[in-house]
């Protein structure tokens, strides 16, 4: 099964950065691909339990995903299932997230998202283009003024 593996430095302290990647309010600033609104959502990743997003494409087409976050090491790291659902809402093949993030300097860190598990190349191929628009919303959100 195909893995992704991300990683970015970023002008950002190691504890900010955590906050921006598990509470919902820095999350809705960076998840989805570019373009994408998400309108439904229930994501909290500094805790355990289960989470869920609806991404909207520019043409008004729908995308749920949901898992559960397995695991949090606090200001270190944050693990969670994740399964697109189809049409019935049925949750399709789960894979796993992990992403971590470590300190580089006062205002710097490291941000590493891996996406394991994933069902076949053409699976990793449209997440490893999803991950990487969103990464690049991350950035730009981030970036120095």
């Amino acid at each position: 099964m195909p893995d992704l593996r991300f990683e970015r430095d970023l002008d950002i302290s190691a504890p900010d950065l955590w906050d921006f990647i598990t509470t919902t309010e820095g999350l809705l600033k960076w998840w989805g691909p570019e373009g994408v609104t998400v309108p439904e959502y229930d994501m909290d990743f500094t805790r355990t339990g289960p989470w869920y997003s609806v991404m909207v494409g520019g043409s008004g087409q729908r995308y749920k995903v949901s898992g559960m976050v397995t695991d949090v090491r606090p200001k270190r790291s944050v693990s969670y299932t994740w399964a697109w659902h189809d049409e019935a809402d049925k949750r399709g093949t789960e894979s796993r997230v992990r992403m971590s993030v470590s300190e580089l300097g006062a205002d710097r860190s490291r941000f590493v998202l891996e996406h394991l598990g994933l069902a076949d190349s053409e699976a990793a191929g449209k997440h490893d283009e999803g991950w990487t628009s969103c990464l690049k919303k991350m950035e730009s959100v981030l970036a120095p003024v």
